[in-house]
């Protein structure tokens, strides 16, 4: 074999491929050539200098870290626009019961209108009613607050929708002249959804940890 065909094959041997050739013939080549057995030194120096060779990786790090951060930023943005949403309707929905009671309370209160009997009893039950009014107002208007005027509406809701039930029960009254107090208890609700997104906004967490931290 000549020089030129054995170094062939070494290279094809040092990169895996097949020598096309005896591996013996390669071993008595080089062990009698010196240049070739020079070469092959030299060869495989250089191919495991090659391998060993660190290679260059960009560190991606901080934009992965900015594109968690991002996509972070997004779902809280999705979520507190949702809650605004929820409570800007919530916030409507209460304010409109409050005029609705108020508008019912104030003929009574001013005029006596509708009042068969008993005026002083229902004046006096017309001015409860417009305090109330005045209180989911200010609900609505400040609905941080609403869960301060909460519990005068569930007792409320709780007390009349018990004293009608007994009432009825006892046909002191008929079902249909309560199902007015059914306006208590959706007011109660709604001051509650209202208190419950209104109340403290969650502690923000750490949009994006610093590169090389934990």
């Amino acid at each position: 074999m000549k020089c030129d065909d054995v170094r062939v094959a070494l290279s094809a041997r040092l990169d895996g491929e097949d020598s096309q050739a005896p591996a013996a013939a390669l071993e008595a080549h080089t062990l009698a050539c010196s240049g070739c057995r020079s070469w092959l030194a030299r060869a495989e120096r250089v191919t495991r200098l090659t391998r060993l060779q660190a290679v260059d990786v960009p560190d991606l790090t901080a934009a992965v870290l900015a594109a968690v951060a991002a996509d972070r930023a997004a779902a809280r943005d999705d979520a507190a626009a949702a809650v605004r949403a929820r409570r800007q309707v919530l916030r409507v929905a209460v304010a409109v019961a409050a005029v609705a009671q108020l508008a019912i309370a104030l003929p009574i209160l001013l005029a006596g209108f509708g009042v068969e009997a008993d005026p002083h009893t229902s004046r006096e039950m017309a001015s409860f009613d417009a305090a109330l009014a005045v209180g989911f107002a200010l609900a609505a208007w400040r609905p941080e607050r609403a869960r301060a005027f909460l519990p005068v509406a569930l007792v409320l809701a709780v007390c009349l929708a018990g004293t009608s039930a007994v009432d009825v029960a006892r046909s002191s009254t008929a079902l249909v002249h309560e199902l007015g107090h059914l306006a208590a208890v959706v007011q109660a609700g709604l001051l509650w959804a209202l208190g419950r997104v209104s109340g403290e906004p969650p502690r923000r967490l750490p949009t994006a940890l610093a590169p090389g931290r934990g």
